[in-house]
């Protein structure tokens, strides 16, 4: 939970007013003042002209033989009065003057300023607790404690806001706090949610900005008061959390576009609504959904989402509160569409180019995740195309291929490895590859172990005889297979030994399993294959 601390604030002080002619009867007329407690005043904020000030403060009032006849304690409320019309009796209206907030005073009021005749010329003692002053003439006034020193925005009218704040009285009776309960005060400016001097207060702010706001009574609870005394001065000390307009759009900042920028995400086409997309289907916050909307990869910004754009007035479980405006940093490492297809780009091809890569052929190639270093050479892949050995993306963009050429493949996930990743691969990450072809092996087609590149034999099983002996042997079947690769005749399935490919051969030719090959049992694959598809027509 982030805290902050707000400056101690000085109870808002300053002396009582008073006229020139009333300051003199002060002077002829004989009082007793005797100050218990007092501090330094501070001037009021007035305009024009100042008349009397309201006061409210705790008296208890006794007879010079100390009986109490009257206190503001046991009515349970302060007296509040106007100094200088004539609603106080003379000595009190007198002994008041000069008072700061929280000061303590004895005032000895002689009859004649008292009750006179009608109170049986008595002396009256009041001791006074002064809670609070103000003036009809007062304003707001603000006084900033700290504030950022990037302010790009500040409270304005019709502006949202949301900040922490503590409360008290002119004297510094603490009435809520809010700053340490977790929660934010959240309001309208300016549209009566909140009392006129808040409203006036909060005006200029800027987020992270803390504020010291006093606000006389007629512009906050006036005589009615609410869960704080009728007639009282509020001093708030206000941290501003955030801002936003209800009518603000999701705002970009700090923008740094890549200057390799070939294409911008998009939203999808009408008709695509039946795939599943990050950008315009609902799978992030609107304002999120609008912010990803041109970007570019490798592109970084700062995206500003008001709440009605991200969680709104409900917020998102703990960690974010209601009415929150939310600040993004993104950096985009990639984008697709599920319609995407494998993005070959060709950055070398040589000028004499015969033959190329095709389905099943095998090539060593030199090949990296682009953006690299230099290809190691020593340290070649070999990929089978069409044999489900590389994926999808890439065997698609192997083919056709020369030797020695270059190219960047771009292979979208679906294409790639999909949602799950792999290992070094991140889910649903679009890969790309700087690829050359060192060489390649023409390959065979499936099903087939070795294919020949000329003619076969008229009679094939007497060229395997070698001893004439009307057997073929392991041996014998080897020995011929090798010499037909060696002079170029044919050729065997690409990433597999010549041991292995006799041996299969030699075990599928060797149909009754006795270790010798006789001429009923040996058959072309090719005749193979016309006797089972010949077969397959019989049955249907």
């Amino acid at each position: 939970t982030a805290t902050w601390r707000l400056s101690t604030f000085t109870a808002f002080r300053r002396p009582l007013l008073c006229s020139t002619s009333t300051m003199f009867s002060c002077c002829v007329v004989l009082f007793l003042l005797t100050t218990w407690s007092s501090a330094g005043c501070n001037p009021s904020p007035v305009l024009g002209d100042v008349v009397g000030d309201y006061v409210r403060y705790h008296y208890n009032a006794t007879f010079i033989d100390g009986k109490t006849f009257d206190s503001s304690h046991q009515r349970g409320a302060a007296k509040v009065g106007l100094l200088g019309e004539g609603r106080l009796i003379a000595g009190i209206d007198k002994g008041l003057q000069g008072m700061c907030v929280n000061e303590r005073r004895t005032i000895t009021i002689p009859p004649h300023l008292a009750y006179g005749s009608t109170g049986a010329d008595t002396t009256l003692v009041f001791d006074i607790h002064l809670l609070d002053l103000w003036n009809k003439a007062d304003l707001v006034i603000t006084k900033t404690i700290t504030t950022p020193k990037d302010c790009k925005r500040s409270v304005m009218r019709t502006d949202f806001v949301r900040y922490h704040f503590n409360g008290t009285l002119l004297d510094g009776t603490l009435f809520r706090i809010q700053v340490n309960s977790g929660l934010t005060q959240n309001s309208l400016v300016g549209e009566g949610w909140l009392v006129k001097g808040m409203d006036e207060g909060l005006l200029g702010m800027c987020v992270g900005e803390i504020r010291n706001i006093v606000i006389p009574p007629f512009k906050a609870y006036g005589e009615k008061g609410s869960e704080i005394p009728p007639q009282a001065t509020l001093v708030y000390d206000v941290l501003l959390v955030d801002i936003h307009n209800p009518k603000d759009n999701v705002t970009i900042e700090d923008q740094v576009v890549s200057e390799s920028c070939t294409r911008r995400s998009v939203l999808p086409p009408e008709e695509q609504h039946i795939h599943n997309t990050y950008i315009g289907m609902g799978y992030v916050i609107s304002g999120m959904d609008q912010a990803l909307l041109g970007v570019c990869t490798g592109e970084r910004r700062r995206v500003i989402i008001p709440p009605h754009l991200a969680y709104g007035e409900q917020g998102a479980g703990d960690i974010i509160p209601p009415s929150a405006v939310l600040v993004f940093d993104l950096h985009i490492i990639d984008f697709h569409n599920p319609s995407d297809t494998v993005d070959i780009q060709i950055t070398y091809r040589p000028e004499v180019c015969n033959d190329t890569t095709a389905v099943n052929d095998l090539g060593p190639l030199s090949l990296q995740l682009h953006p690299g270093g230099r290809h190691d050479y020593e340290n070649l892949q070999d990929a089978v195309l069409g044999a489900d050995k590389v994926i999808d993306g890439l065997d698609e963009g192997l083919r056709g291929m020369c030797v020695g050429e270059k190219r960047l493949v771009t292979v979208p996930p679906h294409l790639g490895h999909g949602e799950k990743g792999a290992t070094g691969v991140p889910s649903s990450a679009v890969l790309v590859f700087d690829i050359e072809l060192v060489s390649f092996e023409k390959g065979v087609p499936p099903g087939y172990l070795f294919v020949w590149l000329m003619d076969t034999p008229e009679n094939l099983f007497e060229a395997l005889d070698i001893n004439k002996n009307q057997e073929v042997s392991q041996e014998e079947f080897g020995e011929f297979i090798k010499l037909q690769v060696a002079e170029g005749k044919g050729r065997i399935k690409p990433g597999l030994t010549m041991e292995q490919v006799v041996t299969d051969m030699f075990q599928n030719q060797d149909r009754n399993k006795d270790g010798v090959i006789t001429a009923n049992e040996l058959k072309l694959k090719v005749d193979e294959d016309k006797e089972r598809e010949q077969l397959r027509h019989e049955e249907l």
